[in-house]
C-alpha cells in the first residue's frame, strides 16, 4: 500500500499509556491531541507538592523554582535554543499578541509586516491590530496554486520598510509546510525579523530554531500530547534590546521570563516536562516522523474520487492533516455521522485560516482529518471504510 518506511514505534504500547484512547478513533490532533496518563500525574503531583510561588525558603517554593527550571530546560531541548531564550505563557495568541506589541515599540507608521495567506489568524490578527493602533502597513503573501508558498511573491513585497515576516511553518487546515529555512533567510536580508506559528508544525516534525534562523517563534504544548501552554523562542541577541511589559517589581533574569507576566501555571509546566519526556520515550521524532506519514498515506491511498481532499495531493511537502468533503454529503452530516460511528473528526468553514479559506473552492463547511502517533492502520481502515459508506445510506 505505501512505499514510505515504517518504524519500530510500538504503537500498542503508546496507547496503554492513555485513558482516553479507548474504543473512540480521536482524528482531531490539529484541535489539540490526547494526553498521557502520566502528563496529567506531573500535573496533580505538581499541585499536591509545589502549590506556591517563587522566591520563598520553604520547599513548597523551592519545588516550584525546580519545576520551571526543568521546564525550560527540556523546552530548549525540543526547540534547540537556551534555556533563557524560553518563554511561556497561556496560549499561542496570547503569546503572539504580547510579543508582537514588544516587538512593535520600535517600529514607526508607514513600517511593513509580512504574513502568509496560508496562516491562522492566531497568527495576523495581533499584527493587524498592532498595524491599527501604531499606522503600520501588513500585506499579505499568496500562495501559489497547489497552496505552497509563493516565493517570488515574497521576495517582491519585502523592503525597506519591512519590518517582520511572520508565517505559519505547517497549515493548520491542510498541512502545507513552509520551507522556513528560506523564508527566514529572505526576511534576514531584508533587515526584517523571522516569526514563525509552529503550532501546527510543532505536533508532527522537529525542530530547530538555529538550524532554520528563526528570531521567534511559538507553538502549543497541547497540540502534542501536553496541556494548555503557549511556548515561545525568542533570539537572545533579538529579545534583549526590548523593552518587557512587566510588573516592576518581578524579575527580569534570565532573560526570556521579564516577557512572562504574572504567575506562572507551574503545575501545567509540570506537566509539559513530563510531556517531553513522553515523547522522547517513544523514540521521539526520529519514530514519529516516518510514522505518521505511512499512516497519512494509507489513508490518501484508501480514498476513492467520491472524497475531495483539498491542498497537497500527496504526502510530500505535508503534515498528516487533511481537509476535504464527501461528494454529496454535508460536512456537517459526515462529523456527525462519524461522530455516532465513534470516530472524532470536525467541520468547519474556515478553520480560522482566513487567507486560505476562499481558495480552496468549497462552499460552506468542510470536514477536518489529522493524524497522530498514538493512531492506528485500524483507526484510518475505519475512517476510511465509514467515509465510503457514507454516500450509500
Amino acid at each position: 500500500m505505501t512505499d514510505i518506511l515504517r518504524t519500530s514505534i510500538d504503537v500498542a504500547a503508546v496507547r496503554n499509556r492513555f485513558s482516553s484512547l479507548r474504543g473512540f478513533a480521536f482524528l482531531d490532533a490539529p484541535g489539540g491531541s490526547q494526553v498521557p496518563d502520566e502528563v496529567g500525574e506531573a500535573i496533580a503531583r505538581a499541585l499536591r507538592e509545589a502549590s506556591a510561588n517563587l522566591g520563598a525558603g520553604y520547599a513548597t517554593s523551592l519545588r516550584v523554582a525546580e519545576i520551571l527550571e526543568q521546564a525550560e530546560h527540556k523546552a530548549a531541548r525540543f526547540l534547540g535554543c537556551e534555556p533563557h531564550e524560553v518563554i511561556f505563557g497561556p496560549n499561542m495568541t496570547s503569546l503572539n499578541f504580547m510579543l508582537s506589541r514588544t516587538a512593535g515599540r520600535g517600529f514607526r507608521p508607514g513600517d511593513e509586516i509580512l504574513v502568509s495567506s496560508l496562516d491562522h489568524d492566531g497568527g495576523v490578527a495581533p499584527w493587524l491590530e498592532l498595524a491599527y493602533d501604531a499606522g503600520l502597513v501588513v500585506r499579505h503573501v499568496e500562495l501559489n496554486d497547489d497552496t505552497t508558498l509563493d516565493f517570488d511573491d515574497l521576495a517582491r513585497k519585502l523592503g525597506p520598510r519591512t519590518r517582520v515576516v511572520a508565517f505559519a511553518w505547517a497549515s493548520n487546515a491542510i498541512g502545507t509546510i513552509v520551507d522556513a529555512r528560506r523564508v527566514c533567510q529572505l526576511a534576514h536580508d531584508a533587515g526584517a525579523l523571522a516569526w514563525i506559528d509552529a503550532v501546527h508544525y510543532a505536533a508532527h516534525e522537529p525542530i530547530d530554531v538555529r538550524d532554520i534562523g528563526a528570531d521567534v517563534l511559538i507553538c502549543s504544548p497541547y497540540k502534542f500530547c501536553g496541556p494548555h501552554l503557549g511556548l515561545a523562542y525568542g533570539r537572545a541577541e533579538v529579545i534583549e534590546r526590548w523593552r518587557p511589559y512587566k510588573a516592576r517589581p518581578a524579575p527580569t533574569i534570565p532573560l526570556g521570563r521579564r516577557f512572562e507576566t504574572g504567575t506562572q501555571p507551574y503545575e501545567l509546566l509540570a506537566g509539559f516536562s513530563a510531556t517531553i519526556d513522553y515523547l522522547e520515550s517513544i523514540g521521539g521524532f526520529a519514530a514519529v516522523v516516518p510514522y505518521e506519514r505511512s499512516l497519512g498515506q494509507r489513508f490518501l491511498d484508501g480514498i476513492s474520487d467520491a472524497v475531495t481532499v483539498y491542498g497537497l495531493p500527496g504526502m510530500d511537502g505535508r503534515v498528516p492533516t487533511f481537509l476535504l468533503n464527501v461528494d454529496g454529503v454535508a460536512a456537517e452530516d459526515v462529523a456527525r455521522r462519524l461522530a455516532v460511528a465513534q470516530i472524532g473528526v470536525w467541520a468547519h468553514d474556515s478553520w480560522y485560516s482566513l487567507g486560505l479559506y476562499k481558495r480552496l473552492g468549497y462552499d460552506g463547511k468542510s470536514v477536518r482529518v489529522g493524524f497522530i502517533h498514538y493512531n492506528t492502520d485500524e483507526e484510518v481502515d475505519r475512517l476510511i471504510e465509514a467515509l465510503e459508506g457514507l454516500r450509500r445510506t
